[in-house]
């Protein structure tokens, strides 16, 4: 469904009386990802490490520094596509499959086309809703802008979405502020859904209820993907969660990919020591037993100055020499499970 290559994400830092760039944050560096049609990925890693960044990146809400991204594309163009990358020749076939499969080369009506596939949940809710549009505008304003639906159309589909979601009739002339967290975020993921898209980016869309709340949301995304044949990008800090709903996980490191593997896999098998730390940090529901803590030292480092070699090496516990010089690269140890870390070298 969706395949990024070497993708970068920098924000310039301007400085000096003539504001020219000094330095960039580097929020996604240099990551190569590949998302399964019909599956949920999950994203975890700490607040700040680029995870908002790369989902908003691979559709296009933010434009990309460099890499490429290449979404819903056929096996033989893919395959095409890599074949001539690896020859290392700037061929006119590879540009134009390019401008065909890389969205970052779409503009205007094949960006807009791109839109009604790819959609995105935001964490809060009360944020991302105008406060001043009833509910049947907002969920129906999708539709009437790209051109599905009007008039009393929009009205039976948005109807029709409010019921998938849990929601009733007499929503529809309410404002925002007259319903809970919980029934928000359902007002949120009816307007993402009613274009009917095939990939949707769901941004911590938990975090901003309580427990009781988010167990019904997970059922409902469940329930979703299954009667819309959707595929999800789940980002989240909380590992019990993601545990719960994604088919696979990688664990971002300031900017960095440095696990990747089947979610039992990975919950039963942590490899990179970051990731080790993390699982050490899932509570566990009974006060008898207790859970060995990875206690990291140090701070997570700057994406504007991040150290050399693996940027996970000044807080590692298994750190070499090797570990200070030379970047790891994600690399396949069995099974589907990728790790960059020199340990496994």
């Amino acid at each position: 469904m969706l395949e990024t290559e070497n993708l970068k994400k920098y924000y310039p830092i301007r400085g000096g009386i003539f504001k020219r760039k000094i330095a960039d944050v580097k929020a996604v560096d240099d990551v190569n990802l590949s998302i399964y049609k019909g599956e949920c990925f999950g994203l975890v890693g700490e607040s700040g490490c680029g995870k908002t960044t790369f989902a908003k990146t691979v559709i296009r809400l933010l434009e990309q520094t460099a890499g490429h991204i290449y979404f819903d594309v056929p096996a033989d163009a893919m395959e095409k596509i890599r074949k001539l990358q690896s020859s290392d020749q700037a061929s006119d076939e590879l540009k134009k499959l390019r401008k065909q499969y890389d969205i970052v080369t779409f503009k205007r009506k094949k960006l807009k086309a791109l839109r009604r596939k790819t959609q995105i949940v935001y964490q809060d809710p009360s944020r991302s809703l105008d406060p001043r549009m009833l509910i049947k505008d907002t969920i129906g304003e999708p539709l009437v802008v790209q051109k599905l639906a009007k008039g009393a159309e929009v009205r039976e589909k948005v109807l029709n979405m409010l019921e998938r979601v849990g929601l009733r009739e007499m929503t529809l002339y309410r404002y925002p502020h007259e319903f809970s967290g919980g029934q928000r975020q359902r007002i949120a993921i009816a307007r993402a859904l009613i274009i009917d898209p095939e990939f949707v980016v769901l941004d911590e869309p938990t975090s901003a209820v309580d427990v009781s709340v988010r167990a019904q949301l997970l059922d409902l995304f469940q329930k979703l993907r299954k009667d819309m044949d959707l595929t999800y990008l789940f980002i989240s800090h909380d590992l019990s969660i993601v545990e719960c709903i994604s088919d696979r996980v990688a664990v971002m490191y300031v900017g960095k990919v440095v696990e990747l593997a089947q979610t039992t896999e990975l919950f039963h098998n942590p490899l990179h020591p970051y990731t080790q730390a993390l699982m050490s940090a899932i509570p566990i529901p009974d006060p008898t037993v207790k859970r060995k803590r990875i206690i990291l030292t140090g701070d997570v480092p700057s994406p504007v100055n991040p150290p050399v070699g693996c940027r996970f090496h000044p807080r590692c516990l298994h750190v070499m020499d090797i570990c200070n010089k030379e970047e790891p690269k994600l690399v396949d140890i069995g099974k589907g499970h990728f790790v960059a870390c020199h340990l496994y070298d």
